[in-house]
């Protein structure tokens, strides 16, 4: 696992913060893991905080909630157009494939004919040394690879579904397994 990965809540794991997520990890290191949830967009709209950088924003056009870490805190992922190298691009710190984090601190305009899409997140998901790999061996995440649309989709409510229902048998059966077990 790596940064590019997803995890992929198991159907088991019932804290309120990561039930039915799907996190884009974004750094994986020894001293610990960071993250944001890419299927929580929040009520709140991009250009209500970051007014500049709102033509930019994927649909939907809403400050995701990235995790429960320092829900002050914007984190901004974006997918540079084809041909482009995040590496090359000033005000992008590439994470993997055409994926980068965006400094929020550079002009938007500067970016606008670079980008396909960003998605801003208010907080983000973290993990200190090994506790990650520890929820992992328990059962709580799936990790598997991320497509670069993952960060920019649409389908924020169906990702968790879509993500394993894209894996093949027998991880796309859990996408059938019902929120409450109590319905089933």
């Amino acid at each position: 696992m790596g940064p590019g990965s997803l995890l992929v809540a198991a159907p088991g794991l019932l804290d309120p913060n990561f039930k039915r997520t799907v996190v884009y990890i974004v750094e994986h290191r020894e001293r610990g893991s960071l993250g944001v949830v890419l299927n929580r967009p929040s009520e709140v709209a991009v250009r209500d905080v970051l007014p500049a950088w709102a033509a930019l924003a994927s649909d939907p056009n809403a400050v995701f909630v990235g995790g429960p870490v320092e829900g002050e805190t914007a984190l901004c992922l974006a997918a540079v157009r084809t041909g482009q190298d995040p590496a090359r691009v000033a005000g992008l710190v590439p994470v993997r494939g055409p994926v980068a984090l965006v400094d929020l601190d550079t002009d938007p305009v500067a970016l606008t004919d670079r980008l396909r899409g960003l998605r801003v997140f208010a907080g983000y998901s973290g993990w200190d040394e090994g506790q990650l790999v520890g929820e992992i061996e328990r059962g709580d995440w799936i990790v598997v690879p991320a497509l670069p649309d993952d960060v920019l989709t649409q389908r924020d409510t169906g990702l968790w579904g879509h993500v394993l229902r894209r894996q093949g048998v027998p991880l796309a059966l859990l996408a059938t397994f019902p929120v409450d077990v109590r319905q089933n």
